[in-house]
């Protein structure tokens, strides 16, 4: 797979470095207010390539100010968040009133629909994922609490998500589209389980019980997509709690258990659609345990706006819309 993107100032004259690496920085992520220590002396580099749902780039450069005002959000058609993945020197970031320092070894996710302000006082080498917010909001609940906190990711599936960044951007180049697609729903995968995680680490008392619960389900739920039997009462009776303890905690979503049964069937058919675009649709209906091709094709039009015919036929224009 070929980069989207491949800068370097080094060609360029030196009073037009700051502004090239501005015009790059706005085409890569959004528009934001950059400020340099010395724009003359200025370096830097930045690639960038598309993974299906996730865009992943790596920016090497001298230290920069990041400020995203509230001029720059007023024209955004759609909510995304950066995750970003220092590797060199630390970041500072501000955002909602809370100021974080990440070291190399975490990330942080950046709001893209409030303003914040970013920053590194000495060169650095950043891993940076473009995530809409939907498309994460399919894999862990209320997303934006998650913001303007420092995530550890030097063990667990925080780790393993770190170490799928790092290694899927050594290997960029040698990847397919279609690769690069299922890799980018892999990395997706991997940075909701590293959020619920550390929604479990933060919590604490009784909520921490309650999210606990509520975490545990939600990967009973996954994991049994494809079984036809799965339940309210089968959740409730394997997860070890009573079936109206199982509905309750749903109230704290917003939801119903069946609404996430049926969404998140909805969304594994979507993605196996997506990486098998040959499969009958009538097969992917079969496989995710809905009653027939007809009630799967009206639920799905429901839920993502366009019938699975229309979707298998051009996945990626729909997803990025």
């Amino acid at each position: 797979m070929t980069a989207g993107l491949r800068f370097s100032t080094a060609a360029i004259e030196p009073q037009h470095r700051s502004s090239r690496w501005n015009g790059v920085v706005v085409e890569s992520y959004f528009p934001l207010q950059l400020q340099f220590q010395d724009p003359l002396q200025f370096d830097g580099r930045l690639s960038r390539t598309s993974l299906g749902h996730v865009g992943l780039s790596r920016l090497t450069s001298d230290p920069v100010q990041y400020e995203r005002r509230k001029s720059h959000i007023k024209g955004a058609r759609e909510e995304e968040y950066l995750v970003t993945l220092p590797r060199t020197t630390a970041v500072e970031f501000r955002q909602l009133g809370r100021d974080v320092r990440c070291d190399p070894g975490g990330f942080i996710i950046e709001r893209g629909d409030e303003p914040y302000r970013f920053l590194y006082e000495r060169p650095n080498d950043l891993f940076v994922l473009k995530v809409n917010r939907r498309a994460l909001a399919e894999r862990v609940r209320q997303p934006d609490r998650f913001c303007a906190r420092v995530i550890d990711a030097t063990t667990g599936t925080a780790g393993l998500f770190a170490a799928m960044v790092n290694h899927t951007q050594e290997q960029i180049d040698s990847l397919s589209e279609t690769s690069g697609e299922t890799i980018g729903r892999q990395l997706l995968e991997l940075l909701g389980l590293a959020l619920n995680e550390a929604s479990d680490a933060g919590e604490s008392g009784y909520s921490s019980v309650r999210a606990a619960h509520l975490a545990r389900v939600e990967k009973f739920i996954r994991t049994n997509l494809k079984n036809a039997d799965l339940s309210p009462d089968l959740i409730a009776e394997s997860c070890g709690i009573s079936k109206r303890y199982l509905h309750d905690l749903f109230k704290d979503v917003n939801g119903t258990v069946s609404q996430r049964i049926r969404d998140q069937r909805l969304i594994a058919a979507r993605d196996r659609l997506q990486a098998a675009q040959a499969l009958p649709i009538s097969e992917v209906a079969y496989r995710f345990s809905f009653a027939d091709q007809a009630q799967f094709s009206r639920l799905f039009k429901a839920k993502f706006g366009v019938t699975p015919s229309e979707f298998q036929r051009d996945p990626l224009s729909f997803l990025n819309r």
